[in-house]
C-alpha cells in the first residue's frame, strides 16, 4: 500500500465516504455560522467582548451540563438514529435565527437564547459522532478516521468564513445563518442512505451503561488523565480564536468583515496541515507528544499577541493553528484508540465535557479580560496559561506517565 492509500484507507469504508462528503458542506455551513454569529454581535448589535464571550459561553454552557449524559446514550442507543435527531435539531435553529436577522426582528436575547439551544444539539451530538468514527471504520482505522475528519473540518474552516465573510459585506449576516441550516440537510441525507448492516458494532448486551462507569475508567488510566488535562488548558484558555480574531480585527486594526472573516481561513490553513500530516503518519500520539504541542501551541499565542499589523498577525495564525489542532487531534484519536468499545461513548463524554465544557466559563472572563485589560494583554495571557497548564500536568503526571499502561 501507497504512503497516499495508506492516508486516505478509511475512504474504503461506504458509510464513512457518505458521511464525510456530508460533513464537508455542513463544516462549511458551521463556520459560516461562527463568524456571521461573532460579527453580528460585535458588528451589527454594538456589542463589546463581554456580550461575544456570553454568547460563547452560552453555546457550550450545554456541553458541561450534558456531555456526559450525551455519552451515555451513546454507549445505549443507536449512535445513527440520535445524529438524525441531532442535526435536525440544529438545523432548525439555524434557520430561525436567520429567519430572524433577514426579517429585522433579532435581539441580543434572541441570540442568547438560540445560541445557548444550538449547543444543546451541539451537546448530544458531539459525544455521538466521536463515538460513531469507530463504527463507520472499525478499530483499526480510528486513528486515520479522525485525522480525515480533523482535516474535513478544517477544510470547512478554510472555505466557511472566507464565503461568510463575503455574504455579510454584500448581504449582511443573514445568508450565514441560512447556509449552515440547509448545510444539515447533507448530513440528514447521508445517515438516511448508511447501510446500518456494514457498521462496526460488537453484538450489544443488556449491561446498564451508567456514567460513573466511565469517569471510573478514565481515572484508572493516568495516561488518559494527563492527555483531558492538557486539553482543558489548551481549549479554555487557547482555543479562543472566534474571540481573538474578532476583537482584533476590530478593535485592534479596524477591518470590516471581509477582513474579518479571511482571517478564519487563513488560520485554517495551519489546522488543515495538522490535520493533514496527522492522517499520513496515520498512528495516534504519546501523551508526552501532545503535552509537548500543546506547551508550543501556548507560546506561539504569546507570540501573536505582539503582531504590530492585521498582515503580519494574519501570518502568525497558520503556526497557531499547527499547533492547536496536532494536540486536539493527537489527544483524540489517543483516548479514542486506546478505550475499549463499550465504554467509548462515555469516556468520550467525559473528554467533551473537559474540551468544550469550561467554554462557558472561559468565554465570558476571556471578553471580559479584554474589555478590562486590553485585547493584546488578555492574548498573550490566555497564551501563558496555556503553556503553564501543560507544564504543571507535565510535571505532576511524570513518574504515572513512566510506567506501562494496560490499553485497549
Amino acid at each position: 500500500m501507497s504512503s497516499n492509500e495508506g492516508s486516505l484507507r478509511s475512504f474504503k469504508h461506504r458509510n464513512f465516504r457518505l458521511f464525510f462528503a456530508a460533513n464537508m458542506v455542513a463544516n462549511i455551513g458551521t463556520w459560516a455560522q461562527r463568524i456571521a454569529q461573532d460579527w453580528l454581535v460585535v458588528s451589527d448589535l454594538h456589542k463589546n467582548g463581554s456580550e461575544l464571550g456570553i454568547v460563547t459561553g452560552l453555546q457550550f454552557l450545554p456541553m458541561l451540563l450534558f456531555s456526559l449524559y450525551a455519552g451515555s446514550l451513546a454507549d445505549r442507543l443507536d449512535k445513527r438514529k440520535l445524529l438524525l435527531i441531532t442535526n435536525t435539531g440544529s438545523g432548525l435553529t439555524a434557520g430561525i435565527l436567520g429567519w430572524l436577522i433577514i426579517s429585522h426582528r433579532v435581539t441580543l436575547t434572541d441570540v442568547f437564547i438560540l445560541a445557548f439551544t444550538l449547543g444543546l444539539f451541539g451537546a448530544l451530538d458531539t459525544p455521538v459522532r466521536q463515538a460513531f468514527t469507530s463504527e463507520l471504520v472499525g478499530k483499526s482505522d480510528i486513528a486515520n478516521a479522525v485525522s480525515l475528519n480533523s482535516a474535513n473540518f478544517n477544510m470547512g474552516r478554510l472555505i466557511g468564513p472566507a464565503v461568510s465573510g463575503i455574504l455579510i459585506k454584500y448581504f449582511h449576516t443573514g445568508p450565514s445563518f441560512l447556509l449552515n441550516a440547509g448545510s444539515f440537510v447533507f448530513v440528514i441525507v447521508s445517515l438516511i442512505l448508511m447501510h446500518p448492516s456494514e457498521l462496526h458494532r460488537p453484538p450489544r448486551d443488556d449491561k446498564d451503561r451508567k456514567i460513573m462507569e466511565g469517569i471510573r475508567y478514565v481515572r484508572s488510566r493516568p495516561d488518559i488523565v494527563a492527555v483531558i488535562a492538557t486539553v482543558f488548558f489548551a481549549s479554555t484558555f487557547g482555543l479562543n480564536f472566534q474571540i481573538f480574531n474578532a476583537l482584533m480585527s476590530t478593535r485592534i486594526f479596524h477591518k470590516d468583515a471581509g477582513a474579518f472573516g479571511l482571517l478564519g481561513s487563513v488560520l485554517a490553513v495551519g489546522s488543515l496541515l495538522a490535520a493533514i500530516v496527522s492522517a499520513r503518519l496515520d498512528q495516534g500520539r504519546k501523551p508526552k507528544f501532545i503535552i509537548a504541542c500543546a506547551a508550543i501551541f501556548g507560546v506561539t499565542l504569546v507570540l501573536q499577541s505582539f503582531m504590530p499589523s492585521y498582515l503580519t498577525f494574519a501570518l502568525a495564525l497558520p503556526i497557531c493553528g499547527f499547533f492547536a489542532l496536532t494536540t486536539m487531534i493527537s489527544a483524540n484519536t489517543y483516548v479514542q484508540a486506546t478505550t475499549p468499545y463499550e465504554l467509548r461513548g462515555r469516556v468520550m463524554g467525559f473528554y467533551i465535557l473537559i474540551f468544550l465544557g469550561a467554554t462557558p466559563i472561559g468565554s465570558p472572563f476571556i471578553g471580559w479580560l479584554a474589555d478590562a485589560l486590553g485585547v493584546r494583554q488578555t492574548v498573550a495571557i490566555c497564551g501563558v496559561m496555556t503553556s503553564l497548564g501543560t507544564i504543571v500536568v507535565y510535571l505532576f503526571m511524570r513518574k504515572r506517565l513512566a510506567r506501562p499502561q494496560l490499553l485497549a
